[in-house]
């Protein structure tokens, strides 16, 4: 037999969720500068930024990359993940990377592409996009700009973090106020 328990033992808990505060990306064309530069300072190759905004609107920027063998490749794709998420970016999903030939990675409004010499030549992406403008992300990167950006936005969300912590001190455990 199982043990029973009565309604007097058992007094379930209501528990209120413990709000979380969104945070505020620096734009799209820095994240997709930034991208770029993880690229180029992981010796990356080729590296071109596309702004796609007016083209289609699932996306704004594409960041195009190649690494020379299946190492290099994946380490721009993590580098550029772990630069994005230094920034507050949340990578939605990813693609390719067991194969490593090209490997997306979806940041919402920014995408990188990052491929291998002979996938990139057969696609060519920068060429079915011909009618995006292209960033020149060497002169318009700012890093920083980013930093300070991502300094204020990290205080922003600390302060917020505060203003939720202190709203909780004011319950007791059985989320009661006092």
């Amino acid at each position: 037999m199982s043990p029973t328990i009565s309604p007097s033992v058992f007094t379930p808990i209501e528990v209120t969720p413990t709000p979380v505060p969104r945070l505020e990306l620096i734009s799209g064309h820095d994240r997709a500068c930034l991208a770029a530069k993880v690229a180029a300072d992981n010796k990356g190759k080729d590296i071109l930024v596309l702004d796609l905004r007016g083209l289609t609107p699932m996306f704004d920027y594409f960041v195009l990359s190649t690494g020379s063998s299946r190492r290099q490749v994946h380490t721009i794709v993590e580098e550029t993940d772990a630069a994005l998420r230094n920034v507050g970016d949340t990578r939605m999903s990813v693609e390719g990377y067991d194969t490593s030939k090209w490997i997306v990675q979806d940041y919402g409004d920014v995408l990188t592409h990052t491929f291998d010499p002979d996938t990139r030549d057969y696609y060519k992406l920068e060429v079915l996009w011909a009618d995006a403008k292209r960033i020149d992300w060497e002169r318009e990167f700012d890093p920083e700009s980013i930093a300070q950006d991502a300094a204020e936005l990290a205080d922003e969300d600390d302060d917020e973090l505060d203003e939720v912590d202190l709203e909780d001190e004011d319950e007791d455990e059985l989320g009661e106020a006092k």
